[in-house]
């Protein structure tokens, strides 16, 4: 967290504080009433539970005769039996009252985790790409759930069990103190202490342990999700040993800490009872030396007993709250990183909403590096004017994809300029400007979700009758509609139930039911075998007619018609103009275009010399006439 300090170290009263709004929800008065009335059930029920040892009392000394020294008691439980009934039915209505309490408070508690759990969601989605880059999902998906647990915890114990235990303490003292002495008092508050004191130690020796284990299962979920995700990469290379190797020595480091978290705990619990049964004895020998000495009666020897056994309840509950919040604490402790690590990104604070108009794109001296160490773009200007295409080509690494990043304002510039319509896309919202950009990437990933919400996904309040013709646009309609189940087949994880030309048009209809003005095409055909590319191509200058278009292309093939080619080399303006241009200057796009169209010569003299083999091995297996 910030300052290198984590929640585990800081003040314990003071995360308190801050979770103090999820235990008492703003603008909601009906969640206030259910912490209030649940508080009253839990005080009224520990008074009610201090009437329990009484009764035991009263009818242990009925059944021995000495009813005389049980205390004053209402005639209607002046009988054993009716106090023996007493006794009983005071401690269902302590229990009663302990469940409606914890029936009132559930919603609270669930509310609590929920709201965290979205403002932590939502907060996910506000970081810069380059966190996401640097983050692995698993390990941040566990995070987050062991997070929100971490949470409810904290929320429950502290508003329902810490402060009441505190005044069950305090009443048991002054019932011994008022009724049997000084002596009770201070065995019990010394073992109170001991108990208290131990318990704190021991706990705050196993958060260690703790929290090796938790690094061990988030590092053994990142490998098992990691692996998951890259099934087909792992059958490639025929590598299932291995990454059941890796998953298992995460295990392994896993089994030794947890079998750690619980030996701890057993020495705790032991350590516990010890502590509280040297209090108890001194206590009963006390109360028994007093009863042969005439001074008590077996009553009150029953009654010391039962006070102390009702109060180790709530005394090993103590134990394990502050357990469960230390540990909740260490559990949320990630959490609190995610939380306060800040956007890279952000809007200006007098950030206002892009004003589109012809929607004209300007790059102005624009110097850019993720390293300082290395400079991607350096001083890059150009123009895409409204409703021209304008294709960025060069070779890997020279800042073509980056382009788009930073249009899209993922990351910001170190200096220069980039503009909309000629507003400084720093100086407007972030929303406003995405919501005027369509892209249709390379690698398209789409939601494990039907055909129709991944089109829907470029403008959720469509109809179906919009997405059907944002479909046919993309000319993939005809496609789904031979599918089993139409616009509502599953295309599986990243969408791997469809091919890479399908997920294009997919991602290319998406983008039509956008409808945006400005259009980012980044490598969007460069994935695909040569047929398939030039289908797609097709859609896409459907799609990019009368629209802003920003081309990043591998392929020059498929920027032939574009206003304005322009060469990236090293992260500077090497070369700019038409296809015919750059063909006649003959520098580097002439001696790019000259190698992909020997390669796609080779490529198609390849297949022809294939098709040849096959045709000829069909003729000599015809059967002869």
């Amino acid at each position: 967290m910030a300052n290198g300090k984590t929640v585990s170290e800081s003040n314990l009263l003071q995360t308190l504080l801050n979770l103090w709004p999820f235990m008492w929800p703003a603008g909601r008065p009906d969640l206030k009433m259910r912490v209030v009335w649940a508080s009253v059930f839990l005080l009224i029920s520990k008074f009610v539970l201090l009437l329990v040892p009484y009764f035991f009392k009263w009818s242990t000394d009925a059944l021995n005769g000495r009813m005389d020294l049980a205390g004053s008691v209402p005639p209607l439980l002046a009988g054993a039996i009716a106090l023996v009934i007493a006794y009983n039915i005071t401690r269902l209505i302590q229990l009663g009252l302990n469940q409606l309490r914890d029936a009132l408070f559930a919603s609270v508690g669930q509310h609590a985790v929920r709201q965290l759990a979205y403002r932590t969601f939502v907060h996910m989605h506000e970081l810069s790409l380059r966190f996401h880059l640097e983050r692995k999902t698993g390990g941040l998906s566990r995070i987050i759930e062991r997070g929100t647990k971490g949470i409810e915890t904290i929320v429950r114990f502290t508003i329902l069990n810490s402060v009441p235990t505190v005044i069950e303490f305090l009443l048991t003292a002054a019932i011994f103190w008022w009724g049997y002495g000084f002596s009770y008092l201070a065995v019990t508050a010394f073992t109170v202490w001991a108990y208290i004191w131990f318990t704190i130690r021991a706990s705050d020796w196993r958060i260690a342990i703790r929290r090796s284990m938790n690094d061990s299962d988030t590092d053994a979920n990142t490998k098992a999700i990691d692996s998951l995700l890259n099934f087909e990469t792992v059958k490639y290379f025929g590598n299932e040993e291995m990454e059941a190797k890796r998953f298992d020595k995460s295990m392994e480091r896993y089994e030794k800490a947890a079998t750690d978290v619980w030996t701890s705990l057993g020495w705790l619990n032991f350590g516990q009872g010890v502590i509280f049964g040297i209090g108890t004895t001194i206590m009963l020998v006390l109360s028994a030396l007093a009863v042969q000495r005439g001074e008590q009666t077996v009553g009150d020897f029953v009654f010391v007993n039962s006070m102390l056994l009702q109060l180790s309840a709530p005394l090993n509950f103590i134990g394990f709250v502050y357990r469960e919040i230390r540990q909740g604490l260490t559990d949320i402790e990630q959490m609190f990183d995610l939380l306060e690590v800040q956007a890279e990104v952000k809007d200006a604070p007098d950030a206002v909403d892009l004003r589109i108009g012809q929607g004209a794109i300007a790059f102005r001296d624009v110097h850019f590096s993720y390293d300082p160490a290395r400079p991607i773009l350096k001083g890059i200007s150009f123009e895409v004017p409204a409703g021209k295409t304008v294709a960025v080509v060069g070779p890997s690494g020279a800042g073509k994809s980056t382009l788009s990043r930073l249009l899209y304002r993922f990351y910001d510039i170190q200096s220069g300029a980039i503009t909309v319509d000629g507003q400084d896309i720093r100086k407007v919202t972030q929303k406003s400007l995405r919501s005027v950009i369509g892209m249709v990437p390379q690698d398209t990933v789409l939601f494990n979700d039907t055909v129709a919400y991944n089109i829907r996904y470029g403008r959720t309040s469509a109809s179906d009758g919009e997405v059907f013709a944002a479909a046919e646009v993309a000319q993939i309609a005809h496609f789904i509609e031979m599918l089993p189940e139409g616009f509502e087949t599953k295309v599986g994880e990243r969408g791997l139930k469809l091919s890479g030309g399908e997920k294009q048009r997919v991602a290319i209809a998406r983008t039509i039911l956008k409808a945006p003005p400005i259009l980012i095409l980044d490598e969007a055909t460069s994935a695909l075998d040569t047929t398939t590319e030039r289908e797609i191509q097709t859609a896409l200058d459907v799609v990019s007619k009368n629209r802003t278009t920003l081309v990043i292309a591998h392929r020059l093939s498929t920027v032939i018609g574009a206003d304005e080619i322009i060469v990236l080399k090293s992260g500077e303006i090497a070369e700019r103009g038409t296809h015919a241009a750059l063909l006649e200057r003959n520098g580097l796009y002439a001696s790019m275009w000259n190698r992909q169209r020997e390669a796609t010569q080779a490529e198609e003299h390849l297949k022809q010399v294939r098709e040849s083999d096959d045709l000829g091995v069909i003729t000599r297996l015809a059967p002869a006439s």
